[in-house]
């Protein structure tokens, strides 16, 4: 009866803790899909890498529309997270000025157009659309990219302004790395004006600090100023001795269980003495140097279909800096017809190591 009391207990104590946590650790604004700033499928900090490499750098617009009025000839691009999809009065008149405003993820009607599809425009193809959605356009506006069902990208001309709409919020997404075109697609859409270039943050939950709204503070800074912070440390404090305490951690020390073998670790032992006395070191290399290569090219940013060897080392010396001779001499070792002693394979591999630590991690 003790035990199962004392299990209730505790039972109690973790719910408690999970749902305070819950509550102190909630984001402000859960939804970040579209925003630079992410690295999910969904986000788009890979095509404002990709902008930033190619030369055309994109800033950050992390204010409220009414801070529109005070910018002049820029492109501001908006990748929404919400249904609403129209400009309010102060956002109208500032593209009157004859500023540019992309707008991805317009809702629009669904059609019998296939779900995935390839799309084209004068100068690329295969931009890849995974949406059913159409727009049905008017004479004020202009197909940019679109099909028999409708368009995907479209143009409206408001004063010496311009909006262009798209039906997909994944357009430039990270999820489609592997499609190239369709981030020299939106580059292309955010480059026509050849003005700065922007992206809207603020509806992403981004604030400057100068900005943001009298009242616009997380669960801990309300804590904080309350008398309430001080009795909840309290508690905490109370709850953890609790918990030591009920657990016995500092009692009796108890005896330690038989280390269990790591299958995986004997395994790969066993394959590499194999691969030894079969003096197999062609297939090491090539084994090695593939996936080396692979790795090399999704830490560049590259996608997973795999590039030619003069591609992959022009990305690397334009994203590190360094000499293509050092990335040549790994890449030149996988081909050779002589066998390489054991120390050259561990030098080749140190090499290889040294060769990762120059690409800056994501």
């Amino acid at each position: 009866m003790k035990n199962l009391r004392r299990r209730w207990w505790l039972g109690a104590i973790a719910i408690a803790a999970i749902v305070f946590l819950s509550l102190v650790t909630a984001p402000n604004n859960p939804s970040r899909l579209g925003s630079t700033y992410s690295r999910s499928s969904d986000g788009y900090g890979a095509w404002y890498a990709y902008m930033q490499n190619r030369g055309t750098p994109v800033k950050r617009w992390q204010k409220p529309s009414s801070e529109l009025s005070k910018q002049n000839q820029i492109t501001l691009l908006r990748v929404l997270n919400q249904q609403n999809s129209g400009l309010n009065d102060t956002e109208k008149q500032w593209v009157e000025r004859g500023n540019t405003l992309i707008i991805l993820g317009v809702r629009q009607p669904v059609t019998p157009a296939d779900f995935s599809t390839k799309q084209q425009n004068d100068e690329l193809i295969n931009i890849k659309i995974d949406t059913r959605r159409r727009a049905r356009i008017n004479q004020q506006q202009r197909s940019l990219l679109g099909d028999r069902y409708g368009a995907v990208v479209w143009q409206e001309k408001i004063g010496e302004g311009q909006v262009i709409f798209c039906v997909t919020p994944y357009l430039a997404a990270n999820a489609y790395q592997d499609y190239p075109n369709n981030y020299k697609y939106l580059a292309q859409l955010v480059t026509q004006a050849n003005r700065s270039i922007w992206v809207d943050e603020y509806i992403h939950g981004y604030r400057d600090k100068e900005v943001r709204e009298p009242g616009e503070r997380d669960v801990l800074s309300y804590l904080a100023q309350r008398p309430l912070a001080a009795a909840l440390f309290q508690t905490a404090i109370v709850l953890f001795v609790f918990i030591l305490a009920s657990n016995r951690r500092f009692g009796q020390p108890a005896t330690l269980k038989t280390a269990i073998a790591d299958n995986s670790t004997a395994y790969i032992e066993a394959l590499a003495g194999v691969l030894r006395k079969a003096q197999a070191s062609d297939f090491v290399i090539d084994t090695v140097s593939n996936a080396e290569q692979q790795q090399l090219q999704q830490a560049l940013g590259l996608g997973q279909i795999p590039l030619e060897r003069q591609e992959l080392i022009q990305a690397w010396v334009q994203q590190t800096g360094r000499s293509p001779t050092e990335l040549e001499q790994l890449l030149r070792l996988h081909g050779q017809k002589r066998r390489p002693s054991d120390k050259d394979l561990l030098n080749w591999l140190k090499q290889w190591r040294t060769i990762r630590s120059y690409v800056k991690p994501d």
